[in-house]
């Protein structure tokens, strides 16, 4: 099943991603291409505020010209550790530290044509700190009963995926599991 990539091309390199296109052969033997984005991975938090609340944020999107409600979240830098990320992430976004992580799941958010990997935490024990975000980022805090983050899903209010996955594991693994 696996494709051999023959030709690699770099279309793009920035700041965040790159676009490459690679001509592949296929397991039948026929030729394509494939249009690539390279992401170097990234961290999400569902971060818990006490037994009963998470704490989410709301943000301007401009690919869908929204504004959604999500879990914190942030791009891994070169070298850094997946746990460490998490808790700079964490604090940047939400002005809350913790050492309380647990490692949820890693999904691949677009694997047809993305390598983006996120790794999905639990932010317990929870302290207040400073938020200190990206100078392109605007952040505002939002806190939700847990029942009330569930309806929401189910509304199609809260409609981002990372934070969809990560509520759905929490309910599905049981707060006691995951303590």
């Amino acid at each position: 099943m696996e494709e051999k990539t023959f030709k690699s091309k770099l279309i793009y390199k920035g700041k965040i991603l790159s676009l490459r296109l690679d001509d592949v052969i296929l397991p039948n033997g026929k030729t394509t291409t494939r249009e690539i984005v390279e992401h170097p991975g990234a961290v999400a938090i569902l971060p818990l505020i006490d037994k009963d609340k998470f704490l989410l944020v709301k943000q301007f999107r401009t690919p869908i010209r929204k504004t959604l409600l999500e879990i914190p979240a942030g791009k891994i830098e070169k070298g850094e550790n997946i746990k460490e990320c998490a808790k700079r992430e964490l604090i940047e976004e939400t002005g809350y530290k913790t050492d309380n992580l647990k490692k949820l799941a890693s999904v691949y958010l677009a694997p047809g044509y993305s390598s983006e990997i996120i790794h999905i935490f639990l932010a317990k024990n929870l302290k207040k700190s400073i938020a200190n975000p990206d100078d392109d980022e605007v952040i505002q805090n939002v806190t939700l009963e847990r029942k009330e983050a569930l309806n929401k899903i189910i509304s199609g209010e809260i409609n981002d995926s990372k934070t969809i996955i990560a509520v759905m594991l929490y309910f599905q693994l049981g707060k006691d599991s995951i303590s």
